[in-house]
């Protein structure tokens, strides 16, 4: 499965000289976490909402400021055709939460740990629906095999002799 496939866009962005209050503003009304920062429609810097909070309210920032200030860069990036392996290697080596993904120099969206997250627990789902819907098809009796190898007596688990 490529990252196109589970990543959020098309990607907002901003410009580095847009003020950190509008880029606020532009993180409220997208209901995005982070914006890609671009310059001539190519990515430069990377601006989240926790950036906003702890490099601009908690350092007492002036909002007017450009957002160029306080941006993350360089950016690590994926490539909307690769697979989610190579996203999920890419946020254990950057330690990031969200990585902007690119189609060539484009930036075209962004992908969270989330929506791997997400992904991957629909596949799991997927693979275990069958034996799950086994289990709980199986009738219960007071005779069958319970987990871990402890035997119900009384409605405790029995701890034994």
């Amino acid at each position: 499965m490529r990252i196109a496939d589970v990543m959020r866009g098309p990607a907002v962005t901003v410009a580095p000289d847009v003020p950190v209050r509008t880029a606020a503003r532009v993180l409220c009304e997208a209901g995005v976490g982070c914006l890609p920062v671009c310059r001539d429609r190519k990515l430069v810097g990377i601006v989240t909402d926790r950036d906003l909070v702890m490099r601009c309210l908690a350092d007492g920032t002036d909002p007017r400021s450009p957002v160029g200030e306080l941006m993350s860069a360089p950016v690590v990036t994926v490539d909307a055709d690769d697979d989610l392996v190579t996203a999920s290697r890419a946020f254990q080596r950057a330690e990031v939460h969200r990585l902007p993904v690119l189609d060539g120099t484009w930036t075209v969206g962004v992908v969270s740990v989330d929506d791997l997250l997400l992904q991957a627990h629909g596949m799991i789902s997927d693979l275990l629906g069958p034996a799950a819907r086994c289990a709980l098809a199986a009738p219960f009796t007071e005779d069958s095999p319970q987990p871990g190898g402890l035997d119900v007596v009384g409605g405790r688990p029995d701890a034994g002799p």
